[in-house]
């Protein structure tokens, strides 16, 4: 299949090109390098199955394909809080122009949502069906309710205009490729770790996550774009649930490092807990994490290393 993957050069769109290529796909990958990285594809800029378009998923565009996937969006708070308008932008008007592509190409078509539309929950784990928590006025609401706008344009084009719809909840997701700025808690103690700084946590660190390796993810999203049995939305991410202190514990542990913890006020909004229910993924699509956390950051932190 020839295959458009918006936010194609970011930390997970980068990953998914190089997966569909694998798997003997043509790849589109568009993205404007906003936090997309060139060098992250630069791998696969020889391979004649794969094409580089710059462009912002803002502004419509037109290209012949058989399967979108629409990754396109900051997803740190660090970037999505840059510039919120256009942050909320991008979630909105990137699902309308992916949309109305595949309306017109007749396209299956991915929106890469986030667990972030279950706010800070009330329900835990969260299942599918849980219909969040989330401060719609809050410094987090240009991505929580950019993501949540996106999937109501995903469902009423499924309903009106018979659109063939794919929609995934992304829990924290860490690997190779993540920016060492980006602020997520895995990168940040990592980089932190690495150059011997204090590791900054919010809080008291009790407030748990729950982290999946970028492969496993992956892995995921090609198995629901191959499935026909639910349009979603699904829940994607690692159902083992870590403190943000152990999480601290093992990076300084991985990387010998003499960091010491730090405790500074939780940001607003902040989740208190955030934990997939997995049970959908795992009975339509057989899926669940492979990689173990020691594993995953065993990994992250060797490309982290030289890096920062």
């Amino acid at each position: 299949m020839r295959i458009l993957v918006t936010g194609g050069a970011g930390f997970l769109g980068s990953h998914l090109c190089e997966r569909l290529l694998e798997a003997g796909h043509e790849v589109v990958c568009l993205d404007n390098l906003f936090t997309g990285r060139k060098e992250n594809i630069y791998p696969l800029l020889e391979n004649p199955r794969f094409e580089f378009i710059r462009h912002d998923v803002i502004d419509p565009f037109k290209v012949e394909v058989d399967q979108i996937y629409n990754l396109a969006c900051p997803a740190s708070p660090v970037h999505y809080q840059y510039n919120p308008i256009k942050t909320a932008k991008t979630s909105v008007m990137g699902a309308i122009n992916c949309l109305g592509l595949a309306k017109r190409v007749r396209a299956r078509v991915f929106q890469a949502s986030t667990s972030e539309v279950y706010g800070d929950p009330l329900v835990h784990p969260q299942k599918e069906d849980y219909r969040g928590h989330v401060n719609p006025i809050g410094p987090r609401a240009c991505y929580d309710e950019g993501k949540r706008c996106a999937e109501t344009l995903f469902f009423d084009y499924h309903r009106e205009n018979k659109v063939d719809i794919r929609v995934i909840r992304i829990f924290n997701t860490y690997g190779p490729r993540m920016l060492p700025d980006d602020g997520r808690v895995v990168s940040n103690f990592i980089v932190q770790a690495l150059r011997g700084q204090d590791i900054t946590v919010y809080g008291d660190g009790s407030q748990t996550r729950s982290f999946c390796f970028v492969d496993d993810l992956v892995e995921g999203f090609v198995r629901f774009m191959g499935q026909t049995e639910t349009v979603g939305p699904m829940n994607l991410g690692n159902p083992s649930e870590f403190t943000i202190l152990e999480l601290a514990e093992k990076v300084i542990e991985l990387t010998a490092s003499n960091s010491k913890i730090v405790r500074k006020p939780l940001p607003m909004d902040d989740p208190k807990q955030r934990q997939p229910d997995i049970s959908l993924a795992r009975k339509v699509l057989g899926w669940e994490p492979k990689v173990p956390l020691e594993e995953g950051l065993t990994r992250t932190i060797d490309y982290f290393r030289g890096r920062v």
